[in-house]
């Protein structure tokens, strides 16, 4: 299976390379990049079903290094659940791309640029999830971050420039922070392979593990948009294409959490800063939630959405026990579908109605029952009512909040319960302004500017674009991505399994004989 490994990464670079060549062959492009991201998923689903199997994870070193000296690709539950979830992500946003592109031709996303740059992307974000050291982590996150500047400025308009100037700033110091914590790790401890420095942390002064230890965060809270980390957000993904929007709301800020979940569960073991999380946690779930209420248009609402729900991940592993861990990885998963499937069907709204904001659109229930069903489903899953995945995803946090049962945890709840509701809240007056409000009810307008007047003057509360045909493969792709979120309820016993394990896994050391061990068996 150690052949299997190394092609999560260079089938979609070979896949950007060849989509280079064919630039001026938009439908090899599009064969290719489908075709690129099926085997990916296929293979890490064999990948998942034989590391699950065996309880034990996949080490690769890469060019002829042994383990520790070279490039260690580690692939075990966790990473090679999260490449499946990601694949899966990344083929419906492509089809949906394809659509729009198909009835809008270049002027949103040139197909030349945008299926290299989306292949790039990927194969950042499986770097990312495979790396088993910290300076390969780092590459993953540069190479998602060039494609991501490229994605977020297609179609170079003014708004898109500036918003991708302001991502790729504070991207780069995020990034900075990163390589300057991979510098202090590497002159201290001699390496930067993941096993090998939690065997190697505990023999530095608790001070300076501290000092490390807060640096990595840092750099990751950024990625992850954590707040107060998070201002850069809600202004640079509403900007983008509806495509690009959804998969980096769904997948980007969740390549940060990973990397917080990878190092505080296997490096930062003896030395964590628990009470500061949770801190930050709640902080992250009240201030993004209340952003949200405060919106007008419904891509912002989303985005502050998705800023206050990581807050929701940052409590999971501030708790710290298996229980939490595995009840992490499940909201995690949850989170990344779901978030995507709203961002794709808002943008079947816009395209629709010719606007996003919930002060324009109206009568959509009758005149585009599809797409109401499309958003409602999704929507009432991220507020959490039963017996949806997000429902389940956050009981099984508050149950870990409850077994530790401290003050601070008990608050964190509430805090959590009070968020959900508001999430609810934010996009259900959303569905009903958007949805049920009657397209010619004058009276409706009148309630609307007595109830929500203060939106009047929330950004892009007044914008308006031109109405669009919806292809059938938008549709499609959002409707698919909806039946995902479903399943993620239907089979919610079998994957929070998986994720328990992944938890018990994870707060395991994994030592470096074991990776050497795990290499000489393949």
């Amino acid at each position: 299976m150690d052949a299997l490994v190394p092609l999560l990464v260079t089938l979609p670079l070979l896949g950007a390379g060849v989509n280079l060549i064919a630039n001026r062959r938009p439908r090899v492009q599009v064969t290719v990049s489908i075709v690129t991201l099926t085997l990916v998923l296929a293979i890490a689903a064999v990948l998942l079903g034989v590391v699950d199997a065996a309880d034990t994870p996949l080490a690769v070193s890469v060019g002829g290094w042994p383990i520790p000296f070279g490039i260690v690709l580690y692939v075990d539950r966790l990473a090679a659940l999260l490449v499946v979830v990601s694949s899966v992500v990344l083929l419906a946003v492509l089809l949906f791309s394809v659509g729009q592109g198909a009835a809008d031709g270049d002027e949103d996303t040139p197909v030349s640029i945008f299926h290299p740059s989306y292949l790039i992307l990927a194969a950042g974000i499986f770097t990312a999830f495979i790396a088993g050291d910290l300076f390969n982590l780092y590459v993953g996150f540069e190479i998602l971050l060039v494609a991501s500047f490229v994605l977020i400025t297609l179609g170079s308009t003014e708004s898109r420039i500036r918003t991708g100037v302001v991502y790729i700033v504070v991207s780069l110091v995020s990034s900075i922070l990163f390589l300057a914590a991979i510098a202090m790790i590497y002159a201290a401890l001699g390496t930067v392979n993941i096993a090998q420095i939690a065997e190697r942390m505990t023999e530095l002064p608790q001070d300076t593990q501290l000092v490390l230890h807060l640096l990595l965060l840092l750099a990751f809270s950024i990625k992850a948009a954590v707040f107060p980390l998070s201002f850069w957000l809600p202004d640079s993904y509403p900007t983008a294409p509806a495509p690009v929007t959804a998969v980096f709301a769904g997948l980007l800020t969740k390549v940060g959490v990973y990397a917080m979940i990878r190092t505080e569960t296997q490096i930062f073991r003896d030395n964590d800063v628990n009470l500061l999380l949770l801190i930050v946690a709640l902080a992250t779930l009240i201030v993004g939630v209340l952003g949200a209420i405060a919106q007008a248009e419904l891509k912002r609402i989303l985005s502050f959405t998705l800023v206050s729900h990581v807050g929701y991940m940052v409590f999971g592993l501030a708790i710290a026990t298996p229980v939490a861990i595995g009840a992490t990885i499940y909201y995690m998963v949850h989170h990344i579908v779901v978030q995507t499937t709203l961002f794709l069907a808002v943008g079947l709204v816009e395209r629709r109605a010719g606007s996003t904001s919930i002060l324009r659109v109206k009568g959509l229930m009758k005149a585009a029952p599809v797409i109401a069903v499309l958003y409602f489903i999704p929507a009432i899953n991220l507020g959490g009512l039963p017996p949806f995945s997000g429902f389940i995803g956050k009981y099984a946090l508050f149950d870990a909040a409850a077994q530790v049962g401290t003050p601070i945890m008990m608050v964190l709840m509430v805090g959590g319960i009070v968020t959900s509701l508001l999430t609810l809240y934010a996009l259900m007056r959303a569905w009903n302004l958007a949805f049920w409000r009657e397209d010619d009810d004058d009276l409706a307008e009148t309630e609307v500017e007595a109830r929500v007047g203060y939106l009047g003057g929330a950004p892009a509360a007044g914008i308006q674009t031109e109405r669009r045909v919806i292809p059938r493969i938008m549709t499609s792709a959002t409707a698919g991505m909806v039946a995902v979120t479903v399943a993620l309820t239907i089979f919610a016993g079998p994957l929070y399994d998986v994720c328990a394990r992944i938890g018990d896994g994870l707060l395991r050391p994994v030592h470096l004989e074991q990776l050497i061990q795990a290499e000489v068996d393949e």
